[in-house]
């Protein structure tokens, strides 16, 4: 399921093209994980759920998968208006 979004948050992982919320920096910092826990993550994690946000119309993603060093990480992101990922959250299952 959502296959094609999965290739899309991907790609953008592998070239660079994303950007990190400043919550989502902190609650990283939180938990103990570094940005190579959150690409790995992304990288190959799945898609659990895709909300719809209320107000704007944008559709976030979560993302369950492992760190590197094995913990269940999971990961909001969205689409932003120029293509990059925005990494909304990201806690510790």
């Amino acid at each position: 399921m959502y296959r094609r979004i999965l290739f899309q948050i991907r790609e953008c992982v592998h070239n660079r093209r994303y950007v990190m919320t400043l919550h989502a920096e902190e609650e990283m910092d939180e938990d103990g994980l570094s940005i190579y826990d959150v690409e790995h993550c992304l990288l190959t994690g799945q898609i659990e759920e895709r909300q719809k946000d209320n107000k704007t119309g944008e559709w976030k993603y979560r993302i369950s998968g492992e760190s590197i060093g094995g913990k269940i990480v999971e990961v909001v992101v969205k689409f932003g208006p120029t293509g990059k990922l925005a990494i909304i959250t990201v806690y510790l299952e």
